[in-house]
Order: C-alpha cells, then structure tokens, then sequence
C-alpha cells in the first residue's frame, strides 16, 4: 500500500489504515484504542464523514489500529486532508481519555515521538503516524476482497472491538 503519498483524487472508493505512531510490527503497536476504551472516538468520526455525505462500507477497529473503506464523496476537500482531520479529532480524544484514565508512561511515550518542527507547532503527542496506508478500490470484486479482509483477518490474536458494514 502506498505511504507518504497524496490521493489525487477527491472523491472515490478508498481503503483506508490508520496506525498509532511508532514500530511497524504489530507487536510493537500500543493498543490505545482499547486502553482507554476509545473506540467510540472513530465512531464519531464515522458519523462526522456521514453528515459530509461521505459513506462507510465497512471497518474494522482493533486495540491499535483501523481499517475502512470509505466511499468519498466530492466536498472540495482533498481526502487526505479528510483523513489528516480525522486523525487529528481521534487525536484529541485518545489524549484526553489518557489523562483521564492517569495512563502517564503512555502520554510520555506518545510526546517522546515528536520531532522538533512538530515541537515547535505546539503539538505535545504523536497519536498516529503522520501518513496512512491506502488503496483505491476501483472494482467491487477489490471491495469485496477487502470487506473480507477487514471482516475476517484482523490482525491475528487480538480481538477487535467493532467490525461492520454500515
């Protein structure tokens, strides 16, 4: 899947992973989602595409990352500033429920990750990693194949917390 790369497109089918920042193997991976119980952060990025008409075929949201496939819609903005926002809103609430729960090694950690230009922006944690992976679905035998994917290959041994088609 590519990374650091910019979606031309500003509508389209796409699938969509979101990391939290850190190691690339799963094993490195912090579960925040699970951790602080923050799962209902992506559902209401979910329902915030939604009223951008935006539409979710399906997801997967697991203790440290998440998949979807996300059908965009054209409102002008480009689809990775969609997902950089997106991120930045789960961002918000994954820090606070944090701090909420006195998780503060896993706060340190996630300021430890900052490079100084992002320092100097005013950011105190790195939620997730800057890019994201990606695929154009162009077919729906390539959605198909994925909604498989999402439904029944998440990340072996952990348990997820969400699958579904909305």
């Amino acid at each position: 899947m590519p990374v650091h790369k910019a979606i031309a497109e500003k509508d389209g089918v796409y699938f969509i992973t979101f990391i939290r920042h850190g190691g690339q193997a799963c094993t490195n991976w912090l579960p925040l989602f699970k951790l602080c119980n923050a799962y209902d952060a992506v559902y209401k990025w979910f329902n915030n595409l939604k009223a951008q008409q935006h539409y979710i075929i399906g997801y997967i949201v697991m203790p440290s990352h998440a998949h979807a496939i996300i059908a965009f819609s054209n409102t002008g903005k480009t689809i990775n500033s969609i997902i950089s926002n997106g991120k930045r809103f789960m961002d918000y609430d994954i820090i606070q429920k944090l701090a909420e729960h006195h998780h503060h090694l896993i706060l340190q950690d996630l300021n430890s990750t900052l490079n100084n230009t992002k320092r100097k922006e005013g950011k105190l944690h790195n939620v997730f990693e800057t890019s994201f992976d990606w695929k154009e679905c162009r077919t729906e035998k390539f959605i198909q194949q994925k909604l498989v994917y999402v439904h029944y290959n998440p990340c072996k041994g952990n348990k997820c917390r969400s699958a579904g088609t909305v």
